[in-house]
């Protein structure tokens, strides 16, 4: 089923955030609600945590799910160019010098310390990730924090995510999965449901057809479906962390 145009209508894509910037642990941050009960990290992906979309997806959630939410800066303060990216001018952008700096080993520990922070800020707590965050939701949620360092995770279209951050989960989980996607592929997406569905926790796999690996984020209306198929995960992960937070 497709989304109706009056679904687009409430979605404010195009506009400015209105959210504040503030700190986490020791990373800045951009925060959006003011729930003092229910907080959400939302992880970014390669446009980092300064792309608008992203910040108008966290204002989303805080209105909608009715939660404070936080979208630290996980790479340093640095920013690569979004137009090339978003128009697919990869040869413009010197990514492998970018990921060298920002690997999931040397992030994952202030990833880890962001999460303790608001855990010791809010009673309840959720994380989103897209594409590079699928990897940090799922590590979030490992079985190795005791007690949970989250109570639910969100991972959409996942990068360098593996067969053991999947067989470690142990907080409910939702994913978000184009169709078309080199990074999370058929066989990550089959080992997902094989073993997911006997880890004891509750897990939604939301297959979006027809659509490319960053549609999420990206939102581009003029790639076929890719407006919608924004549209639907955003609603999706709002339900979620309503189910598992409120």
């Amino acid at each position: 089923m497709s989304i109706s145009r009056c679904c687009l209508k409430g979605f404010e894509w195009g506009g400015s955030p209105t959210g504040r910037v503030g700190k986490l642990a020791n990373n800045d941050a951009y925060v959006a609600g003011d729930n003092p009960d229910v907080g959400v990290i939302v992880i970014h992906d390669l446009l980092s945590w300064a792309f608008p979309n992203i910040r108008l997806l966290a204002d989303h959630y805080a209105r909608e799910a009715n939660v404070t939410v936080y979208v630290p800066d996980f790479f340093g303060g640095e920013t690569l160019p979004f137009e090339p990216i978003l128009n697919d001018r990869w040869n413009e952008v010197d990514v492998p010098s970018f990921i060298k700096k920002n690997t999931r080993e040397m992030r994952e520990p202030e990833i880890f310390a962001c999460a303790r922070a608001l855990r010791q800020k809010h009673g309840k707590v959720g994380a989103v990730g897209f594409c590079y965050g699928g990897w940090a939701v799922f590590r979030l949620g490992a079985k190795e924090h005791q007690p949970p360092l989250v109570d639910c995770i969100t991972a959409g279209h996942p990068t360098w995510l593996t067969k053991k951050d999947i067989d470690e989960v142990a907080v409910p989980v939702q994913i978000l999965a184009p169709e078309i996607d080199t990074v999370y592929t058929p066989e990550l997406k089959m080992h997902s449901f094989e073993t997911i569905t006997k880890l004891g926790v509750a897990f939604d796999f939301q297959h979006f057809p027809g659509v490319l690996h960053a549609c999420f984020t990206r939102g581009d209306e003029k790639k076929a479906g890719e407006r919608e198929a924004m549209v639907r995960g955003k609603n999706a992960a709002v339900s979620w962390l309503r189910q598992f937070l409120q």
